[in-house]
């Protein structure tokens, strides 16, 4: 199991520089809108608030598990600790759906008991947090899809900036109507939008641990091109997971012709060339046999012969 190239070092390490400053960002603003919250009475900007604050721990837990996972492996932890990222992303969706539950809960008590919301407060720092939210994102946008944790951070801001945007309109449509109840429906939009962002974390943090197929993947495709490179008679208990976020593997037993070993090892890196090109497997563990093995466990890929290969 070798480390990750350098070009991922490098990546990790502009990502890093990148959520830091994003987490001051955020905790400043946060502060600022929990004191502007309180001083104005708006569920939304304590809402905004809590949410931020939520977030903020969120990116401390993503900086701590993107250092432990730099850690090598060892004998015991053979994998290293790159696991430790898709915790913190599981961690992270967990955090964001109890947040949206208290702000449903807190709407339905002001939809119970509408108070009133100084709204020229809430718009002021409603709008700095807005400001703030969109430099943060900016900071993100160029790393999110670097790993699982660093798309959490960014669905974080992008919750917090459509939270802020979401303060706005209902201070506006306070300031000029004097319809309280808007303050509490918009905290349950926001509460929406982090429920569906915490959601998706889950559910792909989930799929890793569970080491389920990654979804760009198909297993019958990179069956048939396995089966496709000369030498090959057959494909069978294979498997394809994840790692963490952009290092997938690959384990399988090949059925090849009787031959030196020095061929079977052109077969072996002919397999390992196109599983890295196609579909960016780069970790592989292939079994060669010159005999099927019986011992395949029923359910997995053990019934794909040469004859679906495509002409």
């Amino acid at each position: 199991m070798g480390d990750r190239h350098p070009e991922h070092h490098h990546q990790a390490n502009n990502g890093v520089r990148r959520l830091s400053i994003a987490l001051v960002i955020i905790a400043a603003i946060m502060v600022a809108e929990f004191v502007g919250g309180l001083l104005s009475n708006s569920l939304a900007l304590l809402g905004d608030a809590g949410h931020m604050l939520v977030d903020a721990l969120a990116m401390g837990i993503s900086l701590l598990a993107i250092r432990i996972a730099r850690r090598p492996a060892t004998a015991t932890r053979t994998f290293g600790y790159h696991r430790v990222e898709i915790m913190a992303a599981l961690i992270n969706g967990v955090i964001l759906g109890l947040v949206a539950a208290y702000i449903f809960y807190e709407a339905y008590q002001r939809f119970l008991d509408p108070p009133e919301v100084r709204t020229t407060l809430m718009l002021a720092v409603a709008g700095v947090g807005l400001v703030a939210n969109l430099c943060a994102m900016w900071l993100l946008g160029k790393v999110r899809n670097d790993n699982l944790n660093m798309k959490a951070a960014f669905w974080h801001v992008l919750g917090d900036t459509i939270s802020s945007l979401g303060v706005i309109i209902g201070g506006v449509v306070i300031a000029v109507t004097g319809w309280g109840m808007v303050d509490p429906i918009i905290a349950v939009l926001i509460g929406c939008i982090i429920l569906w962002g915490a959601v998706r974390l889950v559910r792909e943090s989930a799929d890793i641990l569970l080491e389920a197929a990654p979804k760009h993947i198909q297993i019958d495709e990179v069956a048939r091109m396995i089966m496709g490179i000369p030498g090959v008679e057959d494909v069978h208990d294979m498997h394809v997971w994840t790692i963490t976020s952009g290092i997938h593997a690959l384990s399988a037993h090949l059925l090849i012709e009787d031959q030196t070993v020095a061929k079977s090892g052109e077969i072996a890196r002919a397999v390992n060339q196109y599983l890295a090109q196609r579909f960016n497997i780069t970790h592989t563990t292939l079994q060669l046999e010159c005999e099927k093995c019986e011992g395949c466990p029923a359910g997995l890929m053990c019934n794909i012969t040469r004859r679906e290969v495509p002409g």
